[in-house]
C-alpha cells in the first residue's frame, strides 16, 4: 500500500516511541529480578561467559573443541533451567518475558523491504485520524444513511422514485467500498447540494482505508490550495503535501466545482485528472454541478475525463439538510 509522506512518518513515530517504551518496562523488570532474586543476575552474567566460550570453540579444530562446545551447551542449559526455576517461583508468569514489541520484525517496522504489518496497521490508524478530520465526525457509516429523507413515490421525470433511485446509489457506493482495489476505476458522484454525496464519500474513504488502502481525502478548495502552495512556494513540505495526490490509492476530492475557477486551477485539476486515469488510480470525486456544467466551466478536455473516465453515480431528492433542520 502507498501511504503518504506524513502518516508514514507518524505511523513510525509510534512505532518507535512504544518500542522504546518495551523495551524500559524490559529493562525495569529485569533490574527487579535482579534486585529480589540476585542470582539470577549471577546466571545471566555466566550464560554470557559461556556464550563467549561457545563461539570461540567454533573456530577450533579437533575432538577437545568438540568436546569443550558440548560440556559448555551442557552448562548452559543447565544454566537455563536454573534460571527459569527460580523466574517462576518468585514471579507472576511473564514477569520477565523480554519479547520484542513485535515478533515478526522485532519492532523495525520492516521484513527486508516488505513493511511489516505492525506499521501498516499504525499506518491505518493514523490515516483514518486524517480521515476524520477532513471528512467529518468519523461516525459516517453506510447503515447510517437514511433513505427515508427521500420520496418513495414515483417521479414520471426520473422513470422511478428518488428512494428507488438513491438506494440503487447507496448500493452502489457500498460495492465499490467493500471491494476495493487498484483497479476499481473511478465514480463521479453528481446532483444537487444537500443529497448525502459528502456522507457517502466519507462512507467509502472509511471502508477502504479499514481495508488497508491508502486513501487521501480533499475538498476540491483545500486539494487546489495545497497544489498552489506547492507550485509556487517552492517549500518542500508543501511538495510533499501535493505528492500525496498521486501516491494515494484513492483519492477523493469533494464538492468539485465549489472552488474559485483561475487558469491554475483548471490546469491543476487536468494534470490531477489526467495522470490518475493514465496511471489506472480509482478516484472518487462529488460535485453538484450538471453533467452540462462540467465543459462549460473547465472546458471540453476535462469534461470528457470526468464524463467518459467515471462510473456517474446520480444524487437525486430534496434536500436533505434543510429537511433536518425544519425537524
Amino acid at each position: 500500500m502507498a501511504y503518504t509522506a506524513e502518516v508514514l512518518a507518524r505511523a513510525r513515530t509510534r512505532l518507535a516511541q512504544a518500542k522504546e517504551q518495551r523495551e524500559m518496562e524490559n529493562s525495569r523488570a529485569l533490574q527487579q529480578a535482579y534486585r529480589q532474586v540476585p542470582r539470577i543476575q549471577q546466571i545471566d552474567k555466566a550464560l554470557k561467559l559461556s556464550m563467549v566460550r561457545a563461539a570461540q570453540t567454533v573456530f577450533e579444530r579437533g575432538a577437545d573443541a568438540k568436546e569443550t562446545f558440548d560440556r559448555v551447551r551442557q552448562e548452559n542449559q543447565i544454566l537455563q533451567d536454573e534460571r527459569r526455576r527460580l523466574v517462576e517461583e518468585n514471579f507472576e508468569p511473564g514477569f520477565l518475558d523480554d519479547a520484542p514489541i513485535c515478533s515478526i520484525c522485532g519492532g523495525s517496522g520492516y521484513m527486508g523491504a516488505q513493511m511489516c504489518r505492525c506499521l501498516q496497521e499504525l499506518c491505518r490508524q493514523e490515516q483514518q485520524k486524517e480521515l476524520t478530520v477532513l471528512s467529518g465526525s468519523g461516525l459516517e457509516r453506510f447503515d447510517a444513511f437514511d433513505l427515508g429523507y427521500y420520496n418513495d413515490a414515483p417521479d414520471p421525470t426520473l422513470g422511478a422514485s428518488p428512494r428507488a433511485i438513491m438506494g440503487l446509489t447507496l448500493e452502489t457506493c457500498k460495492r465499490y467500498a467493500q471491494s476495493f482495489s487498484p483497479k476499481s476505476g473511478n465514480l463521479l458522484l453528481n446532483g444537487n447540494p444537500g443529497l448525502g454525496k459528502t456522507f457517502l464519500s466519507a462512507c467509502i474513504a472509511k471502508v477502504v482505508a479499514d481495508n488497508g488502502y491508502s486513501v487521501v481525502y480533499e475538498s476540491a478548495v483545500h486539494l487546489f490550495a495545497c497544489l498552489e502552495e506547492a507550485k509556487f512556494t517552492g517549500r518542500e513540505e508543501a511538495k510533499h503535501q501535493a505528492e500525496k495526490y498521486t501516491v494515494c490509492d484513492l483519492l477523493i476530492i469533494d464538492d468539485l466545482g465549489a472552488e474559485m475557477l483561475t487558469p491554475f486551477v483548471q490546469s491543476a485539476l487536468y494534470t490531477v485528472l489526467n495522470d490518475r486515469l493514465l496511471a489506472g488510480a480509482p478516484t472518487v470525486v462529488s460535485s453538484n454541478l450538471r453533467a452540462a456544467d462540467f465543459s462549460t466551466r473547465y472546458g471540453p478536455a476535462i469534461a470528457s475525463r470526468l464524463l467518459g473516465g467515471y462510473r456517474l453515480v446520480t444524487f437525486v431528492g430534496q434536500d436533505v439538510r434543510l429537511q433536518k433542520a425544519r425537524r
